[in-house]
């Protein structure tokens, strides 16, 4: 029996639409991460681009469990002598880019090198429930429904 190794002739990608209000950022992530490498398909090859294009809308209602809201840090460094930069979650959802965070959460769960970057360029993120891509009539994922601990079951009851 031999490997079976896709070819690009053979590779079909698929639009998924995500919808992230109430969903845990990590889990979600997780998810998409899986859909853009396409580890879901049968025909997976790690070093070709095999994965679908995800649209996530809602990105500014995503929820973070415990104290990661105020606790986690995001860090960046600007290049200059003491030009080490930090920020919360928080701050990212209530500035101007909220959709940083799950776009980091996914960009650190892809491979580092070309293929990763070429992969996290099939996702798309949205603030709110509208994005500019119906004409490629995207398939709609309901990730509540796999898990209930994909939504923040905790805070929902309260």
């Amino acid at each position: 029996m031999q490997t079976y190794s896709a070819k690009a002739s053979e590779i079909t990608k698929k639009w998924v639409l995500i919808d992230a209000e109430g969903l845990v950022v990590g889990r979600l992530a997780a998810i998409i991460a899986t859909r853009l490498r396409g580890k879901h398909k049968p025909m997976f090859t790690p070093h070709m681009d095999c994965g679908d294009n995800v649209i996530v809308v809602n990105a500014d209602k995503i929820v973070l469990t415990g104290n990661k809201m105020k606790d986690k840090v995001y860090y960046w460094h600007t290049g200059y002598i003491g030009g080490i930069k930090e920020r919360t979650p928080e701050k990212f959802l209530s500035g101007k880019t909220p959709t940083r965070v799950v776009e980091k959460a996914v960009e650190r769960m892809l491979p580092r090198g070309p293929l990763g970057r070429r992969q996290l360029s099939n996702l798309r993120v949205y603030v709110g429930g509208e994005h500019p891509h119906e004409a490629q009539q995207p398939q709609t994922l309901d990730v509540a429904a796999l898990n209930p601990k994909n939504t923040n079951y905790r805070k929902v009851k309260a």
